[in-house]
């Protein structure tokens, strides 16, 4: 006993099953007693208590740093499933007091075995120590918390502490991992919607504004005669190609397209920020600002650009770039936004209306596009496309539309541009539709000779520009032996197609598919 006296032990009984499931007999003196009858609650008492109605089934002894239970032949105990009339017990031995009897675990308490305090209970002491201590409460608040955090890490079970550190370590990697994520969406999202912005401030730059008629309306009325002698010089040189220009521009189309940007989760389409009187928001530097959120107008980028018939096939061929436009900003990285188009037309010439348009295929090789048309008016027989190749030095003509709508109102006369400003018509679409029923779209035509030619481009320096990207490059018996590409100002107007052979090759694959 002197023993025991010198290092105190206790010990309590998990009940595992019966009426206390679930709760604890704590056993604190040198001897206590078992007690247990049908229909009763299991009890621990002093060995000189007595429980009526119930039988005193075992007797607990403090042996040392330990405990033994013997048997009061009540009824069988078992000890980890072995029948036993007196045992020496160990943290953690199963004891089963008879048939009816409640299955116990024993935890014994020493310098070895201490109680591992609970969160909830760490958390109480905590709470009630703020609630009594007289410090300033930012003080016993801190205080309180730290005191509650250390006994967490320090206190608690080793699987409570290991399995918090896996969730701290579980969340660091789900926040760092996250971050990455962001990051990589973030560059990607804002690549693209500065690419869209750029369009878009692009399109705002170029779109027709009341007080662009009102100019455009003064230089065609007080250049009248100097542009109608500029015309007749220009029309007295392309006298030679007359039949080959009269023969082809049917067959070279006005094409409209207006893209915005998705999000590929939601669906949700990228909008205009809009104010409290509900125009557009910007940034200081004059760029559109944009939100997937709210009413706003979608942010919508309008591009043209020109396409061809090609005889006997019912489709167009235009440039990659003008086919899918948001391509040249968007690169090779996941996109959270996709490119969506809105909205692409195209415009016979001498015909009223427009027709829907859809892109069939584009090349990986060239900047060619292959598109369906759907309706091809009849009576319009499409242009050849060369079979034999061009040389240097040959005659070339370039049909197309360069500087879209600007081009088309420029040739369209006082008195149209007139009407436009006092109707207050200046939307991209609308303009064109007026173009159209006033029989006012055309293309323009330009001669020049072939400068060079390789397998996958041919230079030329007949004058374009923008918006004439996917006209036809004609030869003088009328055949396509290139498609318009590209600009190369530095060079004195010189410009760049790409050659017939890549077309019948792109048509030829096409065909194969259907």
């Amino acid at each position: 006993m002197a023993e025991a006296d010198q290092n105190p032990i206790a010990a309590a009984l998990e009940h595992l099953t019966g009426q206390c499931r679930g709760q604890f007999s704590w056993i604190t003196g040198a001897e206590a007693d078992a007690w247990f009858g049908r229909g009763q609650a299991f009890r621990i008492t002093g060995p000189d208590s007595e429980v009526p109605g119930s039988d005193c089934v075992a007797r607990f002894r403090r042996k040392g740093n330990s405990f033994e239970i013997k048997a009061t032949g009540a009824c069988p105990v078992w000890v980890n499933g072995q029948p036993v009339e007196r045992a020496d017990l160990i943290h953690g031995d199963v004891i089963e007091f008879g048939d009816d009897g409640p299955l116990s675990r024993i935890r014994i308490y020493s310098d070895k075995h201490r109680p591992d305090p609970t969160v909830t209970e760490i958390m109480g002491d905590a709470r009630s120590y703020i609630r009594s201590s007289r410090r300033p409460y930012l003080v016993k608040l801190a205080r309180g918390l730290t005191s509650a955090a250390r006994r967490v890490l320090f206190q608690t079970t080793v699987l409570f502490r290991v399995m918090i550190l896996l969730l701290l370590g579980a969340i660091l990697f789900l926040l760092f991992w996250q971050w990455r994520t962001d990051q990589t969406l973030i560059a990607t999202v804002d690549r693209q919607v500065s690419a869209l912005a750029r369009d878009v401030e692009r399109t705002r730059n170029e779109a027709l504004r009341p007080s662009d008629l009102a100019a455009l309306r003064d230089d065609l009325s007080g250049s009248l005669d100097a542009n109608r002698e500029r015309l007749e010089t220009l029309e007295a040189e392309r006298a030679a190609a007359t039949h080959v220009i009269a023969e082809a521009q049917g067959s070279v189309v006005f094409l409209q397209a207006a893209y915005g940007l998705r999000h590929a989760a939601t669906g949700q389409m990228l909008r205009h920020q809009v104010g409290a009187d509900g125009l557009p928001r910007m940034t200081p530097s004059g760029r559109p600002l944009f939100t997937l959120e709210g009413g706003g107008p979608v942010a919508e980028a309008q591009i043209t650009g020109t396409g061809f018939l090609v005889a006997g096939t019912g489709r167009l061929v235009t440039n990659r770039h003008v086919a899918l436009p948001w391509e040249e900003d968007s690169g090779d990285a996941p996109q959270e936004m996709e490119p969506v188009m809105l909205r692409f037309q195209g415009w016979y010439p001498g015909r009223a209306e427009p027709v829907p348009v859809a892109t069939v295929a584009v090349s990986d090789s060239v900047d060619l596009a292959i598109l369906d048309i759907g309706i091809v008016p009849a009576g319009l027989p499409g242009l050849r496309i060369a079979r034999t190749g061009s040389a240097p030095g040959e005659g070339i003509i370039v049909m197309g539309y360069p500087t879209g709508l600007r081009s088309l109102l420029a040739q369209s006369g006082e008195s149209f541009v007139a009407e436009l400003q006092a109707d207050g018509i200046t939307g991209f679409w609308e303009v064109a539709e007026r173009l159209a029923q006033a029989d006012l779209i055309a293309p323009l035509s330009t001669r020049g000779i072939i400068g060079r030619i390789s397998a996958t481009t041919m230079v030329y320096d007949a004058e374009t520009t923008h918006g004439g990207s996917g006209g036809p490059v004609l030869n003088m018996a009328g055949e396509v032996v290139a498609v318009n590409t590209a600009i190369i100002p530095e060079f004195g107007g010189s410009n760049l197609g790409v050659p017939a052979a890549h077309i019948l090759k792109l048509l030829t694959s096409v065909e194969e598919t259907q």
